[in-house]
């Protein structure tokens, strides 16, 4: 049986990844996470192939050209962000269900071009202020980033009406019970 894809959007901040995290422990719900190629340079400890896929912005344009991408995004100047279609591909063959934590206008298209066969989800703050007390909590980001990374979640927020389902994001236990929830109703 081919697999389904499960789409995850939302601001920095919001939980997301964690949410997504703690829902790939749930073997029955058959997930595999799709992994973003990207042309920013690996952090940390980060691996090609399990963080992102790490192209050069030359290489990630070049692949654009090919059709390689089911969906891109440019996000900063030379700053890309994609989803390979081989990789999504084989997986879904697999019967995996494929896990994608995109940007909303990443989560948009992919929803578009899927359909019926992807659940979309976007996971919402309860408020801006909370927000941005989680970024500052993080203590990661510069002053300037997290003005940046607010600035761009206001933006974001618009588009959770165009979502299938918006988890608030209020208290992790709850949003990750909603979230599996809505998963294990779709993929079974």
């Amino acid at each position: 049986m081919r697999g389904k894809c499960l789409i995850f959007s939302a601001p920095s901040g919001s939980g997301k990844s964690t949410i997504v995290n703690h829902l790939l422990q749930y073997p029955e719900l058959r997930m595999s996470f799709s992994v973003s190629a990207t042309s920013r340079a690996p952090r940390g400890q980060e691996k090609d192939g399990e963080a992102y896929f790490f192209l050069s912005a030359d290489e990630f344009r070049r692949r654009i050209g090919n059709g390689d991408f089911l969906e891109y995004e440019q996000v900063y100047e030379g700053l890309y962000y994609g989803t390979l279609k081989e990789q999504v591909e084989k997986l879904l063959e697999q019967g995996r269900n494929v896990v994608f934590d995109v940007d909303v206008v990443g989560g948009c298209n992919l929803k578009k071009q899927f359909g019926n066969q992807a659940l979309s989800m976007f996971i919402q703050p309860p408020s801006i202020e909370e927000l941005e007390r989680r970024l500052r909590g993080r203590a990661t980001d510069s002053e300037e980033m997290i003005e940046k990374r607010l600035a761009k979640a206001r933006y974001e927020l618009e588009f959770a009406p165009k979502f299938d389902i918006i988890v608030v994001n209020d208290r992790l236990e709850d949003a990750c019970a909603q979230a599996y929830a809505a998963v294990n109703s779709f993929v079974n």
